[in-house]
């Protein structure tokens, strides 16, 4: 007896998109990628300085009030043994040549830049024995040190911590690759401040001030660590991938807005979505790129 063989079914071919179908998804598309540059801009040149803003009135409220009650940090470890907590203000620097005012924060990663200065935890602090390193954006969230370069033989730098004020005299100004100042010689204090070099959003590498201590060199407390276990993001132009989910989160709802804005257009007409949903937009695209900062280095 024989099987009788199945009728074969026929192979169905998936139709290829068509031109109304491709314009529809460019559409898509070109909506996701204005979003993104509009709200890269906006954060860049407005939404970055409010925050910078906001974020230094708070900290020198609660420096002043840690100065007032003697409970600033002075070194590594805070006064219950503890290491000082990355965005801790613990300081306030003054360059009076070129308007720089800001509170000084603990660490030098991406994120504790957007709130002003900060300080690299492996150095001693200002105005103690040693050199005390300070980092600062150059053009984003407020570009704290987008001035610094114009600093000159002479200028004076104080700096206000837990131990008094600290003043540093200006002695000179070095890019990559320029010859290192001389060492140190024992009882003597010295202050780098780095920042980002050349074109803003755009450098070529860093840019190093030097400044010698004129005041009295303060008690200077036992280094709890080094160098060598700081975290990468903590140097010079270093970035931190660590806002991987942040980002992704943030750019899942800006292409789920650019579809539905591509989809209601059609329905509620092109005048009546933009005035509801350019807001929208501009406020996903800013929030995605300030999610995406921690990705660029540190000084920028």
């Amino acid at each position: 007896m024989w099987l009788r063989t199945p009728p074969r079914r026929p192979v169905t071919r998936k139709a290829p998109p068509t031109p109304r179908q491709l314009r529809w998804w460019a559409g898509v598309v070109w909506f996701l990628v204005s979003a993104l540059l509009l709200g890269f801009v906006a954060h860049v040149t407005l939404i970055g300085s409010l925050q910078h803003v906001r974020a230094q009135h708070l900290l020198y409220q609660e420096l002043r009030t840690n100065l007032a009650l003697a409970v600033a940090p002075l070194g590594q470890l805070d006064f219950n043994g503890d290491l000082v907590a990355h965005g801790t203000p613990i300081a306030l620097i003054s360059i009076k040549s070129i308007g720089v005012d800001e509170v000084v924060v603990e660490g030098t990663n991406p994120t504790d830049l957007m709130s002003g200065p900060g300080h690299r935890r492996d150095s001693v602090y200002p105005g103690q024995e040693g050199t005390s390193i300070i980092m600062g954006r150059q053009a984003t969230y407020g570009g704290p040190f987008s001035g610094i370069a114009g600093l000159k033989a002479g200028d004076e730098i104080t700096i206000t911590t837990g131990q008094g004020v600290a003043t540093y005299e200006v002695f000179g100004v070095r890019q990559e690759g320029d010859l290192l100042p001389l060492p140190l010689k024992d009882g003597e204090g010295r202050l780098e401040l780095i920042t980002a070099d050349g074109v803003p959003l755009a450098p070529s590498g860093a840019i190093h001030i030097d400044a010698e201590l004129t005041s009295e060199v303060q008690t200077t407390p036992s280094p709890s660590f080094t160098l060598a276990v700081l975290d990468h993001s903590e140097l010079a132009m270093a970035s931190d991938g660590g806002g991987w989910f942040e980002a992704l989160f943030w750019l899942q709802w800006l292409i789920a807005a650019a579809i539905a804005l591509r989809w209601v257009r059609r329905r509620w007409g092109m005048w009546q979505t933009w005035v509801i949903a350019l807001p929208v937009l501009l406020w996903l695209g800013a929030a995605t790129a300030g999610a995406t900062m921690t990705f660029l280095p540190n000084l920028l």
